[in-house]
């Protein structure tokens, strides 16, 4: 058992001060337009005045003050919890009723409506507000029970009352079944929205919870993809680095006391590979620390990633100027930034080749970048991609920004690596 939630105390803080201005509304509109009394002795003119202008309005001025302290209690609220808004409504639904039927009566002139059927119908926006209430909170078999005790009320007092027979009552009764019929249209109406409403909130609360699955499994992918590659990265440098070592001390062991020259040379060039291991532990580190993309930008990032990877490699490089660079999501600088990477780091590793080609382009609110190497090339149709984390890698980060990736390659025809975007996201 749960209290009310905000957006049903606000409600009933609305409807409060609706019906307070309703009030004030109705009864300045009911001494200023409506005809006044007869002529009566100054005495009974006052006294007249004073029935005419206090009583009627102050009890339902009453009844939304009730309404408006009821919505401002929260010790209340926390107290009765789900009958919180079953009180509110009685007090709303049958107060009026309790008013029209003992308070006017008692006023020997009462509000100057014209009729029963007028009074009757100058507390239907109370009872509006009531219905309001119930169809906002609960199901439509319940505003119909509401409406139909409403109706029953009236009806049963004003047979208390007046009588069966009498003309007065065949007309009172005509309004009421006005009155009931404007109630369960109204009623059903609303009830028929919020079941709308409440059934929309669950479906994307349900598709809410399936993207938040999506982005944590899009997520581990990714992760996984980044172990992997971190791994492949320390499997060509460091593991090669420590590998070529450890054959290198076992030859240095070999010769030093049998051929000390060789193992003196030996012992040099093991020197060098592992400053050379040392010094590409320390760029896997530094790249996987900082983002490039974070302090330099697409374009100075990715030229520096490129120029220094074909410097290591000796490879001749052509990469004409990045221009006109639009202000792209943090999404789409990485898809570009980590599959010009990964292509540039497979012709550098895996296709000898000799010449490099990195273009990116930017045109009609889309990007093209292109990675070709003249390197050994290979067999795209036999070529297994489950098992080439790159190139698996690269086909999903295209996929998640909206992309293509297309790799054209033959067997001594080097290789040609495309991402198309056709249309880029921007700040």
């Amino acid at each position: 058992m749960s209290t009310p939630r905000s957006d049903e105390i606000r409600l009933i803080r609305v409807a409060a001060f609706l019906l307070i201005g309703y009030v004030i509304v109705s009864f300045v509109l009911n001494q200023v337009f409506l005809s006044p009394q007869p002529p009566q002795p100054p005495f009974q003119q006052q006294q007249a005045q004073w029935y005419v202008n206090y009583p009627y309005y102050i009890c339902y001025l009453c009844i939304a003050l009730v309404c408006l302290i009821l919505a401002y209690w929260p010790w209340l609220q926390a107290k009765l919890k789900q009958y919180f808004i079953p009180l509110v409504v009685a007090v709303i639904a049958i107060s009026p009723v309790i008013i029209n039927q003992f308070a006017v009566p008692q006023s020997p002139f009462g509000p100057r409506f014209g009729s029963p059927e007028a009074t009757i119908l100058a507390m239907m926006p109370f009872l509006f507000v009531a219905i309001l209430l119930v169809a906002w909170q609960y199901r439509w078999q319940y505003t119909l029970f509401v409406i139909l005790g409403i109706t029953g009320l009236n009806l049963g007092v004003k047979w208390s009352s007046i009588g069966p027979g009498t003309q007065p009552f065949q007309g009172i009764l005509a309004v009421y079944l006005i009155q009931t019929v404007s109630f369960l249209v109204v009623g059903f109406s609303i009830s028929f929205l919020m079941s709308r409403l409440r059934a929309q909130q669950q479906s994307l609360e349900a598709a809410n919870s399936q993207l938040t699955q999506y982005a944590s499994t899009l997520e581990q992918l990714a992760t996984s993809r980044e172990r992997n590659r971190l791994a492949l990265e320390l499997h060509d440098t460091l593991a090669h680095t420590l590998s070529g070592l450890a054959v290198q001390m076992e030859t240095i062991k070999a010769y030093w006391d049998v051929d000390q020259p060789t193992a003196r040379s030996v012992l040099e060039k093991s020197l060098a590979a592992t400053h050379l291991g040392l010094e590409e532990t320390r760029r896997a580190l530094k790249a996987l620390r900082a983002s490039p993309l974070d302090d330099l930008g697409l374009a100075l990032a990715l030229r520096k990633m490129v120029e220094d990877m074909a410097s290591r490699a000796n490879l001749t490089l052509d990469m004409p100027e990045i221009i006109m660079v639009p202000p792209l999501t943090p999404d789409i600088e990485q898809c570009i930034y980590r599959v010009a990477q990964e292509a540039v780091t497979n012709a550098v590793k895996h296709a000898s080749a000799k010449k490099l080609t990195v273009k990116l382009e930017f045109a009609e609110g889309g990007a093209a970048l292109s990675v070709i190497d003249d390197g050994i090339g290979f067999d795209v149709e036999k070529i297994d991609k489950t098992s080439h984390f790159g190139l698996a890698g690269m086909q999903e980060r295209a996929r998640m920004v909206g992309g293509e990736l297309h790799i054209i390659s033959k067997p001594g025809s080097g290789t040609t690596v495309i991402l198309t975007l056709k249309q880029v996201k921007q700040l």
